[in-house]
């Protein structure tokens, strides 16, 4: 059975005496016979290894042995208080220190160790955390100026370009492939939410995540991200996510920020199908059909309507809703962006704001106390932002978790960050006061309406 292997990317050190001659990189079909080491010596200095752990402490709830509700959420193990590790790669971007490398590396770490090529060692603390893009930015502790990699343009990257990826697969030490950009704008992936990936059939395989895949020019182009494997194994189809969206991520970190703000467009998209298409005389189901609109969005404000078909972002074609997020994502905050539509069978280009996604209503947290199944866990309500934030746009009521400390209550009967209380014990939650006076009084019973990945659930628990 296909399956995606998320694969963890670790670069490693140096280059044998031997090959110090001067060398160039292939140009033509004749120059196969020469080398990529000196794009190999440019650029391992700034790859390196990431060490993640945390310790889990062990949770004990009597709220954990209620059979019903733990077949819906799947609790913890309350007798867990092991030592957490997690293995992977970064790429320093800046001389100042900083590091990007996969979230799915550090997710749920809190100690972060990173190795150079050289062999020194550093502290890192983790400066951002970016789940939707599977990105986090690490900054190192002390030392400095750092070697660091140049930044690509990942919309110049072309089919049948030449790439390096360069990790430590299996743990084996310092490996360095070579192949072609397969695709530029896969979507469909599953790995993050801005599912847009340049795909190369460099050989990558476990142990690669959040290393460099380079150009030509010994410029960062993409960080390895994922593997499309039935074993486990590179069968030369892997992920990268583009440098353009890597700089989105840095410079909110170099901003510092501790979270990426992109623009809102206020627009549900759907694929366009092929019946779709040929009703509006396109030869082929390419780009995405708007199907609902905030009336006060960007995307509204700019003329869209539904069933307005979007082809492209400032020239830049969008094959599917993923694309346009992905080009959408990439813009900076400020100003405005083309997008060219089809209306009827006519084409026509709008422009639309780019701007972030209002807090409205506020957030106005709730940490629950009390006993409940939600105790020490953080609510907030619902707006366009925190939709954005938390990729919960089947929900548009309700109160969401955002912080869900791993000793609480709420943690070991399984509660998730992102999970939508929409009510207890029958009683419909819309804000957070709604749910702090839910909670208030111990029940006798808890009767809970939840909503979770587009899905909702209702269980009973006793008090």
């Amino acid at each position: 059975m296909l399956r995606i292997a998320l694969a963890f990317l670790i670069a490693a050190a140096g280059l044998s005496p031997s090959l110090a001659q001067t060398r160039t990189v292939p140009q033509t079909r004749s120059d196969t016979m020469l080398s990529y080491a000196p794009l190999v010596k440019r650029v391992v200095p700034t790859v390196v290894n990431v060490y993640a752990s945390r310790t889990e402490k062990p949770v004990r709830n009597p709220l954990f042995d209620d059979p019903l509700f733990r077949q819906f959420f799947g609790g913890a193990n309350p007798n867990s208080g092991n030592v957490a590790q997690s293995l992977g790669s970064g790429v320093v971007v800046d001389p100042s220190g900083l590091v990007v490398t996969n979230h799915h590396v550090i997710e749920g770490m809190t100690d972060v160790k990173v190795a150079l090529s050289d062999k020194r060692e550093f502290d890192a603390d983790i400066v951002l955390r970016d789940p939707r893009t599977d990105l986090a930015v690490l900054k190192l502790k002390g030392g400095g100026p750092f070697p660091a990699l140049e930044l690509g343009d990942s919309d110049a990257a072309e089919v049948g370009d030449l790439v390096l990826a360069i990790g430590n697969p299996f743990g084996v030490g310092q490996t360095v492939t070579q192949g072609i950009v397969s695709a530029v704008a896969r979507t469909q992936v599953g790995v993050s939410d801005y599912g847009f990936f340049i795909q190369t059939d460099a050989a990558i395989n476990p142990g690669n995540s959040g290393g460099a895949l380079i150009d030509m020019n010994a410029r960062l182009i993409g960080i390895n991200s994922a593997i499309y494997s039935r074993s486990g194994g590179s069968v030369g189809i892997g992920f990268a996510i583009p440098v353009n969206m890597v700089k989105v991520v840095v410079a909110a970190a170099k901003g510092g920020r501790a979270q990426v703000r992109r623009p809102w467009t206020g627009a549900t998209l759907q694929a366009l199908s092929r019946e779709i298409a040929e009703s509006i005389g396109l030869d082929r189901p390419a780009g995405a059909i708007v199907s609902e609109l905030n009336s006060k969005g960007p995307a509204a404000e700019a003329g869209m309507k539904r069933g307005d078909v979007i082809t492209a972002v400032e020239g830049l074609s969008v094959d599917d809703p993923e694309g346009f997020g992905y080009r959408i994502a990439t813009k900076p905050l400020g100003g405005s962006t083309s997008v060219s539509v089809l209306r009827d069978g006519k084409p026509m280009t709008l422009t639309m704001k780019l701007i972030p996604a209002p807090e409205n209503p506020p957030r106005e947290p709730l940490k629950v106390s009390g006993r409940s199944p939600f105790t020490g866990a953080t609510f907030v309500n619902i707006s366009p932002a925190v939709t954005e934030e938390l990729s919960i746009e089947t929900f548009r009521e309700g109160v969401v978790a955002v912080e869900i400390p791993e000793d609480s209550l709420a943690a070991s009967v399984g509660l998730q960050k992102g999970d939508v209380v929409l009510a207890v014990n029958d009683a419909k939650i819309a804000r957070t006061g709604d749910l702090e006076k839910a909670t208030a009084a111990r029940k006798s019973y808890w009767k809970l309406t939840i909503g979770r990945g587009g899905q909702i659930f209702t269980t009973v628990m006793g008090g």
